[in-house]
């Protein structure tokens, strides 16, 4: 998979999701196989540059190569500066946001809201791609609605104006998350452009992963939802893409490791009092579907402070180690029929 100079190491990407895919987020998943990832929506706003909360998801220190930022807005002349100060700020990729479908995104004509308006679509693709010499990138849904699926005629746009890969979630931005994705779009996008296109939604195993890939015939798979909790993800759908078998699931033991290291980039990375929240919906994810997993999950959000909520979450996954290994109990066959 190429992206302007850019060889990734496969065709497996990290979504970009708000208040998910932050510096940590994204080292964990590249370790952990993915073989890009970009990084949570900034917006084209430039009063917002030096804030505390666009500095934090502009932050790349350290992070392997390509760094991919997104970026999110509706006027082009805005977009163009808001890309040429994030390329002069260390990004090397720069991915344009027209496929959340948030209200208060789509309220002020941004996101997946802007694929109603082809033209407005074409100048701002114009003004960002003409803006920086960096690869250009863009993510969008197949359409507006079901009656409105433009997704062909977006992405022909997109090609004519020089973006270099084009990711596509397979629903409209009326669907929002409900039902299934559908990948039918896709494939017609796939078939009438030349440049990488790179499939997402409702990816959350290796089967469906190798189904997506050669239904649609794209370049690359995105991951988002899937991989909270189970950033694993990649590592699994990577040996399965090569070998046809599946990897084992990681032990309790195992995602307690990878668990507790992430946590601690959380709290370096933003400081105690922000971290310990950060991580609140993370330790949830690993913790989903676990043995008592829902009474854990009630104590460790109470409390507010590092020491805490390391102590809880190890004293959890300890508990569900030390459940693991105990032996079968055996019963006596006899007396259970008594």
């Amino acid at each position: 998979m190429q992206i302007g100079p850019y060889t990734l190491s496969n065709n497996l990407m990290l979504a970009p999701m708000a208040g998910v895919t932050d510096r940590p987020f994204r080292q964990l998943c590249k370790r952990l196989g993915a073989g890009m990832a970009v990084s949570e929506m900034i917006s084209s706003n430039s009063l917002l540059y030096g804030s505390e909360k666009t500095l934090r998801r502009a932050n790349h220190d350290g992070e392997t190569e390509p760094r991919s930022v997104q970026i999110a807005g509706s006027d082009p002349v805005m977009m163009a500066e808001a890309a040429k100060h994030n390329a002069d700020n260390g990004a090397q990729i720069v991915d344009i946001n027209m496929g959340c479908p948030a209200k208060k995104v789509c309220n002020v004509m941004s996101g997946s809201a802007l694929l109603q308006d082809e033209a407005l679509v074409a100048r701002i693709l114009d003004a960002v791609v003409n803006a920086v010499e960096i690869p250009v990138t863009l993510k969008i849904r197949t359409g507006w609605d079901p009656e409105h699926r433009n997704g062909v005629a977006i992405a022909r746009i997109a090609e004519q104006a020089g973006v270099q890969a084009l990711a596509v979630h397979g629903r409209t931005r009326a669907c929002a998350y409900r039902g299934e994705a559908e990948y039918e779009t896709i494939t017609k996008i796939k078939q009438s452009i030349k440049i990488p296109v790179i499939a997402n939604g409702d990816i959350s195993t290796p089967e469906k992963a190798k189904q997506v890939l050669e239904q649609t015939g794209v370049d690359a798979i995105m991951i988002g939802r899937a991989a909270q909790g189970r950033p694993w993800i990649f590592n699994a759908i990577n040996h399965y893409l090569a070998t046809g078998k599946h990897l084992a699931e990681p032990t309790i033991s195992e995602i307690s490791t990878i668990m507790l290291d992430h946590l601690e980039r959380l709290y370096e990375f933003y400081g105690e009092y922000i971290g310990v929240r950060m991580a609140r919906k993370h330790i949830s994810w690993y913790s989903k579907g676990q043995a008592s997993g829902a009474a854990f999950r009630q104590r460790v959000n109470r409390v507010d402070s590092v020491e805490l909520q390391l102590a809880l979450t190890r004293e959890f996954f300890e508990q569900l180690e030390a459940t693991s290994h105990q032996p079968p109990i055996q019963t006596n066959l006899k007396e259970a029929a008594a």
